[in-house]
């Protein structure tokens, strides 16, 4: 199994922006066969150091991360996220 974890810094830090962003991902649950597991949280610190939401997913193996990377409806989340997002990093492991 891989798991895929992303977080986000977001440009509009409000809690209004956030969960909205949140669910964006959230929304990917079910729509995407590889997509294995979705946990997607907020951030209760917010600290300066903090990000503001962490997306963890779960796949059978890296073809299959590789087939959500390409999938029409993580594509339309990507483009969400290129808007919002000051930053992001990513960490992808076998698990």
């Amino acid at each position: 199994m891989i798991t895929h974890i992303v977080l986000f810094k977001l440009k509009d830090r409000s809690p209004e922006s956030v969960e909205r962003t949140a669910q964006v991902l959230r929304d990917m649950e079910g729509k995407i066969d590889e997509l294995r597991y979705l946990e997607v949280g907020k951030d209760v610190i917010h600290s300066e150091r903090s990000y503001d939401i962490a997306l963890v997913t779960k796949f059978d193996s890296l073809e299959a991360l590789n087939a959500y990377q390409v999938h029409p409806v993580h594509k339309k989340v990507i483009e969400h996220m290129t808007e919002v997002r000051e930053a992001s990093v990513a960490v992808d492991y076998e698990s």
